[in-house]
């Protein structure tokens, strides 16, 4: 399936439900919330949050869940504001294949 056609599925899914009625600052919030659980997994997985000092441990067989949330989400903004995220995407990519070349990206990465 291309994005387009998830990003159609998704939009007809939301309204079928009236949640495309949600004004984009509500969604947005929902969609920091959600960014948040990710975040959660990954300060837990480095160390950063420590399980049983304080934290509980988030349950890794939901993370796939998190990611589709906020696939999701981002997908139901970017349809309120009538953006093609397909296009969007290949158009940025573009730009940025100009700006970030990738034999010096590579260099100066494995100089690190």
């Amino acid at each position: 399936m291309h994005l387009k056609d998830l990003q159609q599925k998704l939009d007809t899914f939301d309204k079928a439900r009236g949640w495309n009625k949600f004004p984009a600052s509500l969604v947005f919030a929902h969609l920091i919330e959600e960014l948040g659980e990710i975040s959660r997994h990954i300060t837990v997985d480095e160390g950063y949050k420590v399980i049983g000092l304080g934290h509980n441990a988030p349950n890794k067989d939901e993370l796939h869940r998190e990611f589709a949330q906020v696939f999701n989400l981002f997908a139901q903004l970017a349809n309120h504001y009538n953006i093609d995220l397909e296009s969007s995407i290949l158009s940025e990519l573009e730009i940025m294949e100009k700006r970030f070349p990738a034999e010096k990206w590579n260099r100066h990465m494995n100089d690190r």
